[in-house]
């Protein structure tokens, strides 16, 4: 990220209407991700950094969508170096009932909790390295609206929050339109399997995929689509390493893989509505022998990317198996950074801190990835001077630096170490919750080395 710091990077473009309120961002950001578990009081350094704090969340003239806008310009920049991006779009809630006195806020699935409901678009390379956030959607549900579940096949799309995705698709379009050289894919769960969003205009360069939920009717004899890709021939067969889970150990999955041109039908009862139907492709991946008492995996994919052979098939479904990482980025965000612990009084400066926390934890989750993607890198890339020389002297218990840099995954290994990480042979890439926890011990780190690094030699003018 060359000599400006990550904090410079993603919130230094800032339009907030005043200079001083961007730098006041930058400095934000930088501190509270420093500590990201931290409490507002505990991550400032002072009286008055918290207090300069307070009054930024609660200064009514900062736009969020302001804040975020300066990260998704550098985003934007990011993707426009690579070649293919997975823009993955998923909604989360984020549950702040035990705050009753905050004003602003109103029922999320019932009166019982409050708080928000985010939807967020998150940019990953197909190397699961997450280069940032594209957009995010955030509201609250009114009361008298709640219990309209039945009537929605009555409702038009633009009144339902089912238009988040056509809005986070929009926002992909937007971001090829700059980045014309990247082709794009939209990929969303089950939640996702919306018509309106299959048959959604969509520029050259971007494409679908969606993880089906309706046995749609489709134009073949099978009249189903479940039915129809079953009665394609076994394309494949697929290992898949599926990790560890509460109470189930890591195993091996023996997956098929079937795949077929699908041509979807309207819904019935859409018939006034004049829909066109949709050519798409279906790849189907189950298992077929799960172990007792496990269900089996199974995803029945649907995307407008063109699948001519069973390697095409299969990277379909590798495509997928990223979107994990935005449930990874949702517990950073809650976990790592504690979001739903934030008290603030009011809805509006709890969004605003939901904004620039959304942002720490794309960095967190960033550094994480990164090392396991690009482990050679030199870790500039992700730490300023002090922070690597800090971290070397702390390691390695010298009090001089190296004069070079260790490699990216080399100073994450330390990082997580600092969090807890044992670091054995057998323990893999640390994760996403060491690093978190690592991070805050390196703030105090580098805070303690700068203040005992030995000052630089005075330079004779003249």
């Amino acid at each position: 990220m060359g000599e400006a710091s990550w904090a410079e990077t993603e919130f230094g473009e800032a339009a907030l209407g005043d200079e001083r309120l961007t730098a006041r961002l930058v400095d934000l950001a930088t501190t509270l991700a420093e500590r990201p578990s931290a409490s507002l009081p505990e991550a400032c350094a002072d009286g008055a950094q918290m207090k300069a704090a307070y009054r930024f969340f609660s200064n009514a003239m900062i736009e969020p969508a302001a804040m975020l806008a300066s990260h998704v310009e550098a985003t934007l920049g990011r993707l426009g170096a690579v070649e293919r991006v997975l823009a993955v779009q998923d909604t989360t809630v984020v549950d702040y009932s035990g705050h009753p006195a905050t004003s602003g806020l109103v029922a999320l699935n019932d009166t019982r909790h409050q708080g928000f409901l985010v939807h967020t678009t998150l940019a990953f390379t197909p190397e699961r390295v997450p280069l940032g956030l594209l957009a995010q959607q955030v509201w609250t549900r009114d009361p008298a609206e709640l219990g309209q579940r039945a009537t929605r096949k009555q409702r038009a799309i633009a009144d339902k929050e089912s238009s988040k995705w056509l809005t986070s698709l929009a926002a992909v379009a937007a971001a090829r339109a700059r980045c014309p050289g990247t082709h794009l894919v939209s990929v969303g769960d089950r939640e996702a399997d919306v018509y309106d969003l299959f048959v959604a205009e969509r520029p050259a360069g971007v494409d679908l995929l969606v993880r089906a939920a309706w046995d749609r009717g489709v134009a073949a004899p099978q009249r189903h689509l479940w039915a129809a890709v079953a009665a394609a021939p076994v394309a494949a067969l697929l290992e898949v390493a599926v990790p560890r889970a509460a109470g189930r150990p890591a195993r091996t999955a023996h997956l098929t893989l079937r795949f077929t041109p699908v041509t979807l039908r309207p819904p019935r009862h859409r018939a006034a509505e004049r829909l066109p139907a949709t050519a798409l492709v279906a790849v189907w991946a189950v298992e077929t022998a799960p172990p007792p008492g496990t269900p089996a995996i199974e995803w029945l994919l649907l995307t407008s990317c063109p699948v001519q052979d069973a390697a095409q098939a299969a990277e379909i479904v590798a495509w997928y198996g990223c979107r994990w990482g935005i449930e990874v980025w949702h517990k950073v965000l809650k976990s790592g950074c504690r979001i739903e612990a934030r008290q603030l009084e009011t809805a509006e400066r709890l969004e605003r801190c939901l904004t620039l926390y959304s942002v720490i934890a794309w960095h967190i989750l960033w550094a994480t990835l990164l090392a396991r993607a690009a482990p050679e890198l030199p870790c500039t890339v992700l730490l300023e001077p002090d922070e690597w020389q800090a971290l070397c002297c702390a390691v390695q218990r010298t009090a001089t630096p190296p004069k070079s840099p260790p490699t990216v995954r080399q100073a994450v290994r330390w990082i997580a170490q600092l969090g807890g990480f044992p670091a054995r042979a057998s323990d893999g890439e640390p994760g996403p919750t060491v690093l978190w926890r690592g991070f805050q011990h390196l703030a105090d780190l580098t805070t303690m080395y700068r203040i005992m690094k030995p000052p630089l030699p005075l330079q004779k003018c003249g």
